[in-house]
């Protein structure tokens, strides 16, 4: 077996539950994003994701409120928006930093981690929120603290997920040869566009979701029947 010096995870149905993501972060945004815009479309971090949105939608003038209604319709949509993203990430901050709420993970993840980093492997994530949104997630998971084990974060300003080239600029990023990279997802496109580019693929599927009959990946029901 190719050794793994790297292992790349996903968030969403992978290290922690969809349910999380979609019950509670996903409403918290879409109720404060509008009055969010409204008091901070002068800062220039808001200011630059606000035009980056407009320009993805192919809108050359827009009110402050048809993007407000763009980004909520994009909410609903689940839409893998960048801007949307970045703009998200700023909002959970504060509901993260208030103790609103903590980031799920399942419950062999954080010892998983640890133990695949003391045993050396350098361990990263690739996720569509963004990176800013990543770290806040693990900063203020339920297992406590544990962006210590991460040596980096990647989102779709790498690429999209589901695109061989995305996993190909990982790779490079990292300095290792894709074979030695482990990416983990509950999503066959994203391990087949990974397994495209090179890299060894782990398909989570987790009770009480059925095994696949006939898997193009390996399957595995937790992180604790990982082995690398």
């Amino acid at each position: 077996m190719t050794t793994i010096r790297a292992i790349v995870t996903d968030i969403e149905g992978t290290t922690s539950s969809i349910s999380f993501v979609k019950d509670v972060l996903f409403p918290y945004a879409r109720k404060r994003l509008p009055a969010f815009i409204e008091t901070h479309a002068d800062r220039p971090e808001v200011r630059h994701w606000l035009h980056e949105a407009a320009k993805e939608a192919g809108i050359i003038e827009a009110s402050r409120q048809e993007i407000i209604e763009l980004l909520l319709g994009w909410i609903d949509q689940d839409r893998k928006s960048t801007a949307l993203k970045a703009l998200q990430g700023m909002i959970w901050q504060a509901g993260y930093e208030a103790g609103e709420y903590r980031a799920h993970v399942y419950p062999e993840v954080a010892a998983r981690l640890h133990a695949w980093r003391a045993d050396g492997l350098h361990l990263y994530v690739y996720s569509s929120g963004s990176v800013p949104a990543q770290r806040l997630f693990f900063r203020y998971s339920e297992a406590g603290d544990l962006t210590p084990l991460f040596a980096g974060y990647f989102d779709t300003e790498t690429g999209p997920k589901r695109e061989a080239a995305s996993y190909a600029r990982i790779a490079e990023a990292l300095g290792e040869r894709p074979e030695h990279i482990l990416f983990l997802s509950d999503i066959v496109e994203e391990l087949d566009a990974a397994r495209a580019a090179g890299l060894q693929t782990g398909w989570l599927v987790r009770p009480p979701q059925p095994a696949p009959a006939d898997p193009r990946h390996r399957v595995h029901a937790d992180f604790d029947a990982i082995e690398v």
